[in-house]
């Protein structure tokens, strides 16, 4: 068994060897290509890696005492290195979608391209050659993924494991490609939409783009590696659905008042973006009742794009002076103590427990 830090070590491993293979044949395919292994690698650096822990000590608490092979041991280090590149790949799709410009306080992957196309002085659109970059960086990452975890599962000789994993790995892709879609689509339609039904219409995206992938899928695919039944898969969606909540709306939380030297994010990231949050929802349905003058004044300003920093201001006061941000953190609180109250009922190895506890308690107390 490992440690977090060797379990960590060994997944960051994995990433840089199969990032040296690709960046080997890539090269000789041609000197350019590089670049594009270049970027994969540097998005594989940081992160908090909660999907990969979650997965480990999913599979940890369902090993029902047995004592794991050396092939168990490559075998769920490869699925949390899987992982880690389909997390990465979304990530360059959402930042481009969302119009990101920074990344762990970086520059996105599509405005790494679009400098480097200014640098060289290359004939064309700067802004169109970094989202072409960036759209093939990400594919080449989404199947990058599916190759590490179909390696990964060589390690494993019994079929209904292997034919578990595949399903759970199937169906987390699926569902956060829906749940980007309904993202993208609430972010233009909002406005033409009832505002009754704003906050399920986002309570719903947050359950497919975020909730299921980051945290349902990883732990099903765990225990599934594990071969736990149906019945202890069950256990693991009722613990992650509402734990996988409450970590997006700690986001959307800190996509507005965070600290831009913790999260890597401009302050007001979620505001320019015009992203329909579940603290936005809240807001609106406050305001539709108190003032609906100014629930069309919050409209215009998140459907500008371009806000200063006296109207990030503004907005973040308005949004806490309607109730909006002390009713969602009452929702953080009440959905982590749901996830952990079914964490604690659970009949898993304690030592899994207690580490899946204490990620639970990270995911809905973090500042980045």
């Amino acid at each position: 068994m490992f440690t977090k830090d060797e379990f960590l070590n060994r997944v960051q491993n994995d990433l840089d060897a199969f990032c040296d293979k690709q960046s080997s044949d890539f090269e000789a395919i041609s000197p350019d290509l590089v670049t594009v292994v270049d970027f994969t690698r540097s998005l594989l650096q940081g992160g908090k890696r909660f999907r990969a822990l979650f997965c480990y000590y999913s599979w940890v608490s369902s090993l029902s005492g047995r004592t794991p092979s050396q092939d168990d041991l490559n075998g769920i280090v490869g699925i949390g290195a899987a992982l880690e590149m389909f997390h990465a790949a979304a990530l360059v799709h959402d930042d481009l979608l969302d119009q990101s410009d920074t990344r762990r306080g970086a520059p996105a992957i599509h405005k790494r391209f679009e400098s480097m196309h200014k640098d060289k002085i290359w004939a064309g659109s700067p802004e169109r050659f970094g989202v072409a970059g960036s759209v093939l960086v990400g594919d080449l990452m989404l199947g990058w993924s599916s190759e590490i975890f179909g390696q990964a599962l060589l390690h494993t000789s019994d079929k209904h494991i292997e034919a578990a994993c595949r399903d759970e790995f199937s169906l987390m892709r699926v569902e956060v490609m829906a749940g980007q879609y309904l993202d993208v689509l609430e972010e233009n339609a909002a406005a033409t939409r009832s505002i009754s039904e704003a906050v399920g219409r986002a309570e719903k995206v947050i359950l497919y783009k975020t909730a299921k992938y980051s945290i349902e899928a990883p732990l099903r695919l765990g225990a599934a590696f594990a071969g736990a039944d149906s019945a202890s898969l069950g256990i693991f969606t009722q613990f992650g659905i509402p734990l996988g909540i409450a970590f997006q709306l700690r986001d959307d939380v800190l996509g507005v008042y965070g600290d831009p030297s913790v999260t890597g994010k401009p302050a007001g990231d979620d505001l320019r973006e015009g992203k329909r949050t579940v603290l936005i929802a809240l807001t609106k349905e406050a305001l539709e009742i108190k003032s609906p003058s100014m629930n069309t004044t919050l409209e215009e300003l998140l459907t500008s794009r371009e806000l200063s920093s006296d109207q990030i201001a503004f907005l973040q006061k308005l949004i806490q002076d309607s109730g909006a941000l002390a009713k969602t953190e009452r929702m953080i609180v009440e959905l982590g103590d749901r996830a952990l109250m079914t964490l604690d009922a659970a009949e898993l190895d304690e030592h899994g427990k207690a580490a899946l506890r204490q990620l639970a308690l990270k995911v809905v107390n973090r500042d980045a």
